[in-house]
């Protein structure tokens, strides 16, 4: 038997967002709308702001994001199988401020004040002058740390603002091409 190697020092939290403050991202809505039971009403919408969205296969077209483990949003995507993202462009730097704050108003007031169109494979809401959205049902739902990791297949994919440009996130604020 092979002597085992000794632990190698984890990176410190602080040390992790300094590092990965210097990887841009694009920033998404990540949306849903939870029917409720029947006669409960008309149901509700949700929203979160992520940098945390990518690609994962173009055959069949999935896509992944991350949400916090025990957040609204993980306890909403365990009950609801149909989300949407909307890719922001620049001029939603407000938009994606909102939906980011803890502690923030409700997501119906949110979305009362934000133009959205409702899609048609998800019943989520779109973001209107969004860069892209795209409309999922989750294939896979694993945990990883302190995150749940959705791996979503991609139902309607639309771009209705292709000549806009998008909203990054960088060194810890939004941020514009130059």
């Amino acid at each position: 038997m092979s002597p085992q190697p000794a632990a190698a020092p984890l990176a410190t939290p602080d040390e992790f967002r300094a590092a990965l403050s210097q990887l841009a991202a694009g920033v998404a809505l990540v949306t849903v709308h939870d029917a409720g039971e029947p006669g409960q009403g008309r149901g509700e919408d949700a929203g979160m702001t992520a940098t945390s969205f990518l690609s994962v296969s173009l055959e069949p077209p999935l896509v992944l994001i991350s949400v916090r483990e025990d957040s609204r949003m993980d306890e909403l995507l365990s009950r609801v199988d149909r989300w949407a993202v909307s890719l922001l462009g620049e001029q939603h730097k407000a938009l994606a401020s909102r939906f980011a704050m803890k502690g923030r108003l409700s997501d119906r007031l949110l979305f009362a004040d934000t133009p959205h169109e409702r899609g048609p494979a998800s019943g989520a809401p779109l973001v209107t002058g969004a860069l892209a959205t795209v409309e999922c049902r989750t294939e896979q739902r694993m945990t990883a740390g302190d995150h749940t990791l959705l791996i979503g297949r991609v139902l309607e994919a639309r771009v209705p603002a292709p000549d806009s440009r998008p909203l990054l996130y960088f060194r810890s604020g939004y941020r514009s091409l130059a």
